[in-house]
């Protein structure tokens, strides 16, 4: 899915109608899937009756669109109209012509006809304002909205809201939000994800997301200059490897992981289970050996390489064993839960330059990798780098507070700079490209905020690339499905606040399933 700004998806728009397309032409296109959307909630549900909120702009005649085709297959229709005048519309008149339902607000100053309306209503389409909108909301929309939001409060059972491209009262660029916005439980945007339903508070409102084709004609200058995805089960299920019934081990590569210390043993654990569960065929842990016993029977398919030690912590005696068993690996992981030791540090530098297969650098392996001079350059092949802000800060110089404020900026810079991939993590992680590509995970959930996950994010990236996936696309759908594994395991759980990374570990089973 495309994300866009407010004034892109208007050139987008202006270039379409001058192409083939019509305004009208992609009105009648959004309001019809937007139609299809519902029907097909509604027949997974019993539902079959709706009111569209419809406002005076665009998202109003969508809105209009989407009632007409419901009432053709069956629905009953409500319309009520806020500041959108009925003569001479064609879209209200042949809205009238399918037999539903019409009043306007300026004469429903009770709210009386809204509540009768909402009351009989399964689905509620919020077609109120549009995605130009700038705060603070005029009056009468704020009124409206309050009213409505009292409206559904008094109900029993209030409807299930549907935002016709945005939730009303979202700035659809910054992702501010007036206080009397509704949230939604589905939003169904058109053409493309605009930017501001991805930052906060606006995601908060957005609930479900979905997208409509509004039917752009090809090879659009305007379309084809945008440089940043949201990720969506399409996109990653594309980038997934084929499984065919002729295959071995072999064909899916081999993943080394260098990982652990006495300080952090579960690291190298979560991150070689994570390879091995997207994947990759064999998967070889290489950890200071007092990590061993406690460590192999939790991990019986993996094989081993066992690392001198100081205390605990990789010594740098430690690169000639790495180097003696890399001859079959197709790609390399090095940092979950190697601590902060200089003796590490030592053994990471004089590596570093032997690494001649795909690479993932994660969490201690970022903050050694950064303190030595000229890195970026002596990588030979693109790598993937995992930071979350902190190891960002650490990294680039600049203060958490500059990059959590300019995170897809911030990662696109230093993507291009280090000519590596770099995946900033956080709420809406943020995936850039040397070539300056982004792509954005459209979830921010707390039950990633916990220790392990991240070493699972990082394996999953790594066995994506030992079966030969591309740097960035490993990446996308590395955090992508790390990301559902999340969200599908505070569902399992019913709750944020117990999720482990072991249990975002044991959904990834789930979403491959999904996404199959």
């Amino acid at each position: 899915m495309k994300l866009v700004t407010v004034s892109q998806m208007r050139a987008i728009e202006k270039e379409s109608d001058s192409k083939g397309t019509s305004y009208e032409q992609m009105m009648e296109n959004a309001g019809r899937g937007l139609a299809e959307i519902i029907h097909a909630v509604g027949q997974e549900n019993g539902w079959d009756s709706v009111t569209g909120i419809v406002g005076s702009g665009n998202n109003g005649g969508d809105t209009l669109v989407a009632l007409v085709w419901l009432a053709e297959v069956g629905w009953r229709t409500h319309a009520y109209l806020v500041n959108r005048q009925t003569a001479e519309d064609p879209l209200v008149t042949r809205y009238l012509s399918s037999g539903g339902k019409l009043t306007q607000f300026s004469s429903d100053a009770a709210f009386d006809s809204l509540h009768e309306f909402l009351e009989d209503s399964d689905v509620l389409l919020d077609g109120l304002l549009g995605t130009g909108i700038k705060l603070p909301l005029r009056s009468e929309a704020a009124l409206f909205l309050q009213g409505t939001a009292m409206v559904l409060a008094g109900l029993d059972f209030p409807p299930f809201i549907v935002a016709v491209d945005c939730p009303s009262g979202v700035d659809c660029d910054t992702g501010a939000c007036a206080d009397e916005t509704l949230p939604a439980d589905l939003t169904v945007t058109m053409a493309a994800v605009k930017r501001g339903l991805l930052k906060l508070p606006a995601f908060e409102y957005v609930g479900e997301l979905e997208l409509v084709d509004i039917g752009l004609p090809e090879k659009l200058d305007s379309w084809e200059e945008l440089q940043t995805d949201a990720a969506d089960a399409d996109m990653v299920s594309a980038i997934l490897p084929e499984r065919t019934p002729a295959s071995h081990k072999g064909t899916f590569g081999t993943a080394f992981v260098v990982a652990g210390s006495t300080s952090y043993t579960g690291a190298a654990m979560f991150a070689g289970k994570a390879a091995y569960r997207i994947g990759a065929g064999l998967v070889t842990l290489a950890v200071p050996e007092p990590l061993h016993a406690s460590l192999a029977g939790h991990l019986p398919e993996a094989t081993w390489v066992l690392l001198p030690h100081e205390h605990g912590f990789i010594s740098e005696e430690a690169v000639y064993y790495v180097l003696n068993n890399l001859d079959r690996a197709t790609a390399f992981l090095l940092g979950p839960g190697l601590g902060d030791k200089q003796t590490t540090k030592i053994f990471l530098e004089q590596i570093l330059p032997s690494i001649e297969i795909p690479a993932v650098f994660d969490a201690d392996g970022l903050r050694h990798l950064s303190s030595i001079r000229n890195w970026s350059n002596i990588l030979p092949v693109t790598a993937v780098l995992t930071p979350h802000p902190g190891e960002m800060s650490v990294m680039t110089g600049l203060s958490r507070e500059e990059i959590q404020s300019n995170r897809e900026e911030v990662a696109a810079k230093y993507a291009k700079e280090w000519g590596h991939v770099v995946v900033l993590k956080g709420a809406f992680t943020v995936i850039a490209s040397p070539d300056g590509h982004c792509c954005i995970i459209p979830v921010a959930t707390p039950a990633l905020a916990r220790a392990g996950t991240g070493d699972v994010l990082a394996g999953l990236i790594v066995g994506l690339r030992a079966q030969g996936v591309d740097a960035y696309e490993s990446a996308v759908a590395g955090a992508f499905i790390h990301a559902q594994a999340g969200l599908y395991a505070a569902e399992i759980l019913g709750n944020t606040a117990s999720v482990l990374a072991s249990d975002v570990l044991d959904a990834v089973s789930d979403i491959l399933s999904e996404l199959e």
